[in-house]
């Protein structure tokens, strides 16, 4: 941009921004790409006593998401249940 000049004055802010490592899942798309990755999903209402779910990617398939809470165990959940879904940066 400096050499160009695009930029009357000279005087600008160039910001970049990306999704990050938490990024907003709510596409089946985005269910399946991250297939595998972990991920925290709230729900509309409660399933089990329960709104906020972690666990790990397994997959969409049939309007639902395939979420495993534990080893051995998948959870399925409804695309229109999700209040808000993101992945889950583990350290």
């Amino acid at each position: 941009m400096d050499v160009e000049d695009v930029v009357p004055g000279g005087h600008y802010t160039l910001e970049v921004s990306s999704p990050g490592v938490e990024r907003k899942l709510s596409k089946p798309a985005d269910f399946e790409r991250f297939q595998g990755k972990k991920a925290k999903i709230t729900l509309r209402e409660p399933v089990e006593g329960r709104r906020n779910w972690d666990g790990t990617l397994s997959g969409f398939e049939n309007g639902e998401i395939a979420l495993e809470t534990q080893p051995g165990k998948i959870m399925r959940i409804p695309l229109e249940q999700v209040h808000k879904a993101n992945l889950k940066f583990e350290w």
